[in-house]
């Protein structure tokens, strides 16, 4: 099979090639594998997918990866190779018959000794049932089933299918990876020469998304004409305001973010809602501020108000729900939240300094009694011999027993509680659970 890697896809959807009017993105789409640019983790020698076309094996996957870092170009090089036929299938616009319609089709050429791929877009928007009503087909080997996902499969696919797929993580393109689509481009556009400069905020701009830094480069260069230099201030112009005010990538970038945090932290809702709407006025992914807000909650709030991470997760989810701009409003609930929760990074700093710690120190054998002891052989060698099983204790509460290696000096104190919030309550439990501890190693 591994001559078929650079040949042309065989689908007869796809194997024309595109119109000169067709977007520059559709235009520069991989023909073969050796022109794919980037993911070489699945497409370099001996990696997972080269292998398998190198192999001739065609197996049902999963391609999860953000936008524009090549899931669909996969899924159709992947039909291509194995001459399959290509049924492309979006869960946003699609249904139930779509999928039936596919087993038709798919039916129809296997009676040819045709194989068939059926792809899937934003997989995780299909529900449960219609997930479901892949199962069959894919087990009886009538279709080959790729799914595209920008959303964690572990939560956003059934688990019945994704037992019956290989999950394939795509990564965003770097920097060497879009300089070297950006040549192409200008290649094969027969555009002016492009400034260092405007490059890197370009390239700055597309965060990895080859289809971001494609239709941008396109509408540089048709406002560019004649131009001799494509340089920042044609950019800023054929990018507007959204790269003039927010500059993706660039120092403004990580100050708006920077800018968030800090008012978040410290307990000021009016500017935190300023600079959260900065960030959506300059066009930043709502997702990725979704990011920060949940870890806003665990490094500055913690467990002064653990309901504070759970609000930050359910407005991540509600966004991805509703979408913009009504999911944004929930996304300012909680920046709002955050702001005015009680302020603690104990956690936070009690985890670095564990960590910290555990590097430093040796590895420290576990005492016998905190051992489990599953077999005979081990209750012989006392493993699990003297625990006391806090359950049975007075306010399920061992006091004196420890739960350190035996021969650690100290032994240190990780967490420390603020005095805001729930940890005012739960330094008080602390306190007194040590004084327990204490009592109880007093001889009697």
């Amino acid at each position: 099979m591994s001559s078929s890697l650079s040949l042309p896809l065989e689908d007869p959807e796809s194997v024309d090639p595109p119109a000169p009017d067709a977007p520059l993105a559709e235009r520069l789409r991989p023909r073969s594998l050796d022109e794919v640019i980037g993911q070489q983790h699945l497409l370099g020698p001996g990696k997972p997918l080269r292998s398998a076309f190198e192999r001739g094996r065609l197996h049902s996957m999963i391609l999860w990866g953000p936008p524009g870092v090549g899931k669909t170009t996969l899924a159709r090089l992947v039909a291509g190779a194995f001459d399959a036929q290509f049924i492309a299938i979006s869960a946003v616009l699609g249904g139930v018959k779509d999928i039936r319609d596919a087993v038709e089709r798919a039916q129809a050429v296997q009676a040819q000794g045709r194989r068939t791929v059926v792809f899937v877009d934003e997989v995780h928007r299909f529900n449960k049932s219609q997930q479901d009503a892949f199962l069959p087909h894919v087990e009886s080997g009538l279709f080959t089933f790729i799914g595209a996902t920008t959303e964690n499969p572990s939560f956003e696919v059934n688990s019945a299918l994704l037992s019956r797929a290989t999950v394939h993580v795509l990564k965003p393109l770097s920097e060497a990876d879009l300089r070297t689509l950006l040549e192409r481009a200008r290649t094969l556009l027969a555009a002016a020469p492009m400034s260092e400069a405007a490059t890197a905020r370009l390239i700055g701009y597309a965060d990895g998304d080859a289809r971001r830094l494609l239709n941008a480069y396109e509408n540089l260069v048709e406002m560019a004409g004649d131009a001799a230099e494509l340089d920042e201030p044609l950019l800023e112009r054929s990018l507007g305001e959204q790269l003039r005010r927010y500059d993706k990538g660039g120092e403004q970038f990580y100050d708006t973010i920077s800018a968030l945090h800090k008012a978040v932290r410290g307990s000021d809702p009016d500017a935190a809602l300023y600079w959260f709407v900065r960030m959506l006025d300059g066009g930043v992914d709502p997702r990725y501020a979704a990011r920060r807000l949940v870890r806003m909650a665990v490094e500055d709030i913690g467990l002064a108000d653990p309901r504070a991470l759970r609000l930050a997760l359910d407005a991540a989810e509600t966004y991805e729900r509703l979408g913009s701009p009504e999911g944004e409003l929930a996304l300012a609930e909680a920046v709002v939240y955050l702001a005015v929760a009680a302020k603690s990074n104990a956690v936070y700093t009690a985890y670095k300094s564990a960590r910290a710690f555990v590097a430093a120190d040796g590895t420290r054998p576990v005492p016998l009694h905190l051992r489990n002891a599953p077999t005979k052989l081990m209750k012989a060698l006392d493993y699990g011999k003297g625990y006391r099983y806090a359950h049975d204790e007075e306010g399920a509460f061992a006091a004196g027993e420890s739960y350190w290696p035996e021969d650690l000096p100290g032994p240190p104190a990780f967490y420390r509680p603020a005095p805001r919030g729930l940890e005012i309550r739960i330094g008080e439990k602390l306190e007194e659970l040590r004084r327990l501890n204490e009592a109880a190693k007093k001889p009697r």
